[in-house]
């Protein structure tokens, strides 16, 4: 007794238990996250150092160099790269994708502390880090703005009552505030005034650093009483510092504010941020890598009317950019497609089998094979994402292929055999079982080699791969247990559904129509097979024909996603100043703000590089603009007449692989040890991608022509002077790198007490050569005295990858152009511009993963189709008919690449998948077909009768599955709803291959066939003859 055969005799055990597959995948959906894709750690932490005023060449030797030397003693790294500029280094250590990323972050922590003492004297805070994916946009951008409230009030509640917050939210990586006003006593001295008085820089910061004390004192203690004691000598704003004594002199105290005009400030006087054009302060809200989006988003949401009750007064909290909008819709149209697609494929039996009955049993399979995977997912940690719906939805046509073929074969035995439903379902149950273990056990073959899959590809699409895998097991089981046992107690006898004995209405109509679609099909099946060298032909031009659109489609890895969001890089030039680059940045954000297309920007200028800024758009709904890159277009032509300031836009993706960090989308790496021979070919690479039309916003992260005021110093001179270099760097530190000189201490946070020269002296290499230094005998001697300023160029931000210079050229793609396409064309540049041997070069990011899957896809679909035929061999004990069962793939793959030709689609990853599926629905027509040859050839027929009789019989369910897996995708394929891009080029490949791939299964494979046959045959024959014996007929041996 086979399982079919158990179940149809034991329905209540059967209904129990089909019952329990529905109920735990229902309860386990409740469960289920919602993301954008399937969770997977990027094990990548960001180091982020500051110093205040130092150079970019100072970040990199004191800070940066350090730093690196420590972290490359850590285990499992894969790279290190490094930027520094001003004031600022951030280092990513990027680990192997087997390392823990919590270990690794703990790694980093202990670097850190080992390293601290080697630092500077002057960073005061040490390198913080965080787990981070570097290609992920904030998860949430909120915005405080007011026309009245003061910057530095909605800082301070930025800093101490949001930021902490949401930080305690499980998924938070990091809040990074944006546009920082955190309030600061900013003490601005005047060189002239401190020299009129014989004061030098370094008494005003000894006597600040006196003044604001806040050092324990102690306790009074008496036999009855302990006193702590408390001296107010801490001060805490600007008026209290004004009156600290500096010094004395013609017995006149001389006090802070008559040297220097002192400011209730802010910290980093030079960043900004705006919402809609109104001064604010931005927190953008970063997510763990492997937390979910969607749950990360609603559990800060749930904060937000707390904050908005405490705000200051007339300060406005908004959302801007919350991804989640985007997940969610996705997930929803997602939801909506795999309804409409269950809804078609049971159209499609209900079509061909025509009774109610004989629908709803194959019908089952689909909702139960889907809840049951639901099950699976829960048990696996999945989610419900873009990969995991996506699966599901092409499962729809799959799960329901074994019930038709089931319910199909039982039907049959039924009219032609005049059996009961019972026994006609034990009988066709037999029959048949072996096929849909063949189909079921090939079609999973098919996504071995996606398990097996490494990297972060294989990670993300192993979901995908799982998922459908685990359908198809859960369709395989209920075809052979609940299908038959529904077939043998509510299939009608045959004719008892119509007593008039003819099918009525619209069903007659198709049905006459099929049947003389059947008797065509019958009649030129029979011209090719007696043209069969004519299709052997037409077969051998095929696969030629799929070799050669392989070769020449355009290939790609992600297709771009329009989920409403653009990121936009400015750059000015390197010498800019803060002033002019905040009116040039504002140019660039009105002309977005005047955009039809767009609803609302937020800007920053600022931060990392003086000369760089950033914008966060957000895009009105598509039913209210055009197309992603019509928008991307009307916004490069608008900000390309602003004069002096280069912007870089691009689309927030849902699926990107991280890299270096950079304006555009794609990144070409160069390095070498000598600096002067990478700047160069930088530069002349620089120049010829830029003028190549197959890229667009090149740009490189070489920043080496800022002008820098260089002092030469007489050392001799100085010596004579009393002048020491420490005493010279720290006057000029004291003076204009922001000196942190002091430190107030309030309620739930500190603040800095900054000194630095006026700004209102007009400073250029002119006055610094008067700036006084006190000497070792208490002497104030100018810097001219024993040095000269010179105007040079020099380092905006210092790269490196390792411990090495590298410069990185990053570039988006214009429309039309694909990613395969533009690899190419830069390692034809790079030829024509003749590297020498010490440049060393590579892609990172989403080019790098591309040309990985490049050199995988070709790989993975041989393994695909090597894996098939070894379990094909397995299952029919035959060397020859697992070929024959893939003679077809070649159409479904011209055809699918045809189809993508005409979309204007690249051979993406996603749409290779759309391959992988074609091999495993175009192999199970085949199986369905040979099987039954196999078993007419068995009785004695030949095989040019076995295949002919097969064709016909197996006509009608190769249709009905066919035409369920067309529908199935025929959704997907339109490219409806969010997150559509990503899901389209799979569903264009499939539908093309199907359709192309019918007409081989149905003509092509019978020919082929009866050619295997007598290739079978004549090796027999051969074997025979070796051992002494005459060949046998083809009918005496089973093949």
């Amino acid at each position: 007794m086979n399982v079919s055969e158990f179940c149809i005799r034991h329905p209540v055990a059967t209904t129990l238990m089909s019952a329990a597959l529905v109920v735990s995948g229902m309860f386990a959906y409740m469960f289920l996250p919602v993301a954008a894709l399937p969770r997977t750690e990027f094990p990548t932490v960001n180091v982020t150092a500051t110093l205040s005023g130092a150079s970019p060449d100072t970040m990199a030797n004191a800070v940066a160099t350090p730093l690196i030397k420590q972290f490359s003693a850590i285990a499992g790294i894969d790279s290190i790269s490094s930027t520094s500029s001003q004031g600022q280094t951030q280092i990513t250590i990027t680990f192997l994708l087997s390392r823990d990323i919590d270990a690794a972050a703990a790694d980093v922590q202990s670097a850190i502390a080992r390293v601290q003492k080697q630092l500077p004297q002057e960073m005061t805070d040490p390198p913080s880090y965080r787990k981070v994916n570097p290609a992920d946009a904030p998860i949430l951008i909120l915005t405080l703005s007011s026309q009245i409230a003061l910057l530095q009030d909605m800082d301070a509640f930025a800093q101490q009552v949001i930021s902490p917050a949401l930080s305690t939210i499980d998924g938070v990586a990091q809040v990074q505030v944006l546009g920082s006003q955190k309030y600061a006593v900013r003490i601005q001295l005047n060189p002239d005034t401190l020299a009129a008085r014989g004061i030098g820089v370094d008494e005003v910061q000894a006597a600040i650093a006196a003044a604001n004390a806040n050092t324990p004192i102690g306790t009074l203690k008496n036999t009855k009483q302990a006193l702590t004691i408390q001296a107010r000598t801490d001060l805490s704003n600007a008026d209290q510092f004004r009156d600290i004594i500096v010094a004395v002199r013609n017995d006149r105290p001389v006090r802070l504010g008559e040297l220097a005009t002192v400011l209730d400030s802010v910290e980093d006087n030079q960043t900004a941020s705006w919402y809609n054009g109104t001064r604010g302060i931005l927190l953008g809200v970063y997510r763990q890598p492997e937390a979910n989006t969607v749950d990360v988003v609603d559990q800060i949401r749930k904060l937000l009317p707390s904050f908005e009750s405490q705000l200051p007064r007339g300060a406005a909290l908004n959302v801007l950019n919350d991804r989640s909008t985007s997940i969610r819709e996705a997930v929803h149209d997602v939801q909506l497609t795999l309804a409409l697609t269950i809804a078609l494929v049971i159209m499609t039996i209900f079509l061909f089998l025509r009774k109610v009955s004989a629908t709803v049993i194959p019908a089952l399979a689909v909702p139960i094979s889907l809840i049951a995977t639901l099950g699976a997912m829960y048990l696996l940690s999945f989610s419900i994402d873009n990969i995991s719906l996506l699966g599901l939805t092409l499962a729809v046509g799959l799960v329901v292929d074994d019930a038709i073929v089931m319910v199909e074969n039982i039907h049959r035995h039924m009219e032609e055999g005049g059996l009961s439903a019972f026994e006609a379902a034990i009988e066709g149950s037999r029959e048949i079982g072996f096929t849909i273990i063949s189909i079921t056990v090939s079609l999973i073959a098919v996504f071995i080699p996606v398990l097996l899959m490494g990297g972060i590809i294989g990670r993300i699409f192993n979901e995908f791969a799982i998922v459908v895998t685990v359908a198809i097991v859960a369709s395989a089981f209920v075809s052979l247990t609940l299908t038959p046992m529904l077939a043998s107690k509510i299939l009608p006898p045959p004719g008892e559904h119509d007593k008039a004995g003819e099918p009525r209405g619209w069903t007659a109509f198709f049905e006459r129509g099929f049947m003389r679609v059947q008797r065509g099909y019958d009649r030129t099946l029979q011209t090719s097979l007696r043209h069969k060298p004519w299709m052997l032909a037409l077969f051998l031009v095929t696969l030629a024909g799929t070799a050669w659109l392989i070769v020449v489609t355009p290939k790609g890895l992600f297709p771009q996603e329009d989920i409403g969001q653009l990121t936009v890089s400015t750059e000015a030039r390197q010498d800019v100043s803060f002033q002019a680059m905040v009116d040039l940045q504002q140019q660039v954000a009105d002309a977005y703000r005047r955009s039809p297309h767009v609803a609302s920007v937020a800007s920053v200028v600022g931060g990392n590089a003086l000369n760089a800024g950033k914008l966060y758009v957000e895009l009105k709904p598509r039913s209210e603009r055009p197309a992603l890159q019509k928008v991307l277009s009307d916004l490069r032509r608008d900000t390309a007449r602003i004069a002096g300031i280069r912007t870089v836009a691009s689309a927030v993706q849902n699926l990107r692989i991280g890299g270096r960090s950079s304006r555009a989308d794609y990144q070409f790496v160069l390095q070498g040890l000598d600096r002067p021979q990478l700047y160069a070919y930088s530069q002349k690479m620089y120049e010829a991608m830029s003028a190549d039309p197959h890229f667009a916003d090149v740009n490189s992260d070489l920043q080496i022509n800022a002008t820098q005021a260089t002092l030469v110093v007489d050392k001799d001179k100085a010596s004579s002077l009393g002048i020491s270099a420490a005493q010279l760097r720290s006057t000029l530190y004291s003076g204009f790198g922001s000196r942190q000189v002091s430190t107030i201490f309030g309620t739930g946070d500190s603040f800095e007490v900054i000194m630095e020269f006026s700004d209102k002296v007009n400073w250029t290499t002119t006055e610094l050569p008067d700036v006084r230094i006190r000497n070792s005998a208490g002497k104030l001697v100018p810097i001219g005295a024993f040095a000269r300023v010179d105007r040079t160029a020099g380092s905006l931000t210092i790269n490196q990858l390792g411990q090495l210079p590298a410069v990185t050229l990053s570039f988006n793609l214009p429309a039309g152009v694909a990613l395969g396409d533009a690899v190419a064309r830069t390692e034809e540049l790079k030829a024509e511009q003749k590297f020498p041997a010490t440049l060393t070069t590579t892609f990172a990011g989403n080019a790098k993963t591309y040309q990985d899957s490049v050199a995988n896809q070709g790989i993975l679909l041989i393994a695909a189709v090597v894996t098939i035929y070894i379990v094909l061999g397995i299952l029919y004990e035959s060397y020859i008919h697992p070929f024959t069962i893939l003679t077809g793939l070649p159409s479904a793959v011209i055809g699918a690449l045809i189809a993508l030709r005409l979309f204007g689609m690249d051979l993406s990853l996603i749409a290779v998948f759309g391959l992988l599926m074609l091999i495993g629905i175009v192999k199970k027509n085949a199986i369905m077909m040979i099987d039954v040859a196999l078993v007419t050839q068995r009785a004695g027929r030949p095989p040019e009768e076995a295949i002919f009789e097969a064709a016909k019989l197996r006509f009608r369910p190769i249709m009905m599955t066919t035409l369920a897996a067309l529908l199935g995708v025929v959704p997907i394929a339109l490219g409806i709803g969010a997150g559509a891009e990503l899901r389209q080029p799979l569903g264009v490949a499939l539908v093309g291959g199907l359709l192309v791939s019918q007409f081989v299964t149905l003509y092509m494979t019978p020919t082929l066939y009866i050619y295997m046959e007598r290739l079978a045959a004549g090796a027999r024959g051969l074997r025979e003859r070796l051992r002494g014996r005459g060949p046998l007929k083809v009918t005496d041996v089973k093949a």
